[in-house]
């Protein structure tokens, strides 16, 4: 299923493993860069697995041999599995191309999304993706994460949001390299159930900021 607003088209693309969503991701880019295509944005969720970012230090990693497939976006190692909405925009960036700007209407994008959910979640300084404050719970914790990668102008890989998704994945690797904070979700602030099939359609309302000026 597909939708377009604002001359983004935005693809429902289901449970899809993380290879096939890669190989749809190249054969969109070569689409959109050749001008064949419009903008367009994947939207799904992944089986169980870890990536890792050009950024990824060996210690990172899992130590208990679990597979991790390394990737050429920026950024260091992560999970993505059910429970957690992925999205892949593979937009044309105004030229002259500023990659900076592009994360931060990414960022924007995600915390108006939680907004929307009751959840106040905004930047920390020096570190990409979306974060719950620190509070009396803990230390400040990413609920979205942000990694990307431009080629001949046009965006490849994105974000992903924790739904609903076991937060325990994450406690085998360093999430994101970073190891004095803490990951967690929407359901895991909010105390109820937030699905992928709740926050997909938000996404997808909110989709043009990624091309706003």
């Amino acid at each position: 299923m597909s939708v377009t607003t604002s001359g983004l088209t935005a693809v429902r693309a289901g449970l899809l493993d993380y290879q096939a969503a890669w190989d749809e991701q190249r054969r969109l880019h070569e689409s959109v860069v050749a001008g064949e295509q419009g903008d367009t944005v994947l939207l799904l969720e992944h089986p169980s697995v870890y990536t890792a970012g050009k950024r990824t230090e060996p210690w990172d990693r899992p130590m208990d041999g679990t597979p991790v497939v390394d990737v050429d976006r920026g950024g260091k190692i992560t999970w993505h599995g059910p429970g957690q909405l992925v999205g892949y925009p593979i937009v044309r960036l105004p030229d002259p191309v500023d990659v900076v700007a592009y994360v931060r209407r990414t960022e924007q994008l995600l915390i108006d999304v939680c907004a929307e959910f009751g959840l106040a979640a905004g930047r920390v300084e020096g570190r990409s993706g979306v974060w719950v404050p620190e509070d009396d719970r803990g230390p400040a914790r990413k609920v979205a994460a942000i990694g990307i990668r431009v080629a001949r102008g046009v965006t490849l890989h994105g974000f992903s949001v924790n739904c609903d998704c076991d937060l325990g994945f994450f406690d085998r690797i360093v999430p994101c390299g970073i190891r004095d904070a803490g990951v967690t979700s929407l359901t895991a602030e909010l105390g109820r159930p937030i699905t992928v099939a709740d926050v997909l359609p938000v996404v997808e309302r909110h989709l043009p900021t990624l091309t706003r000026a």
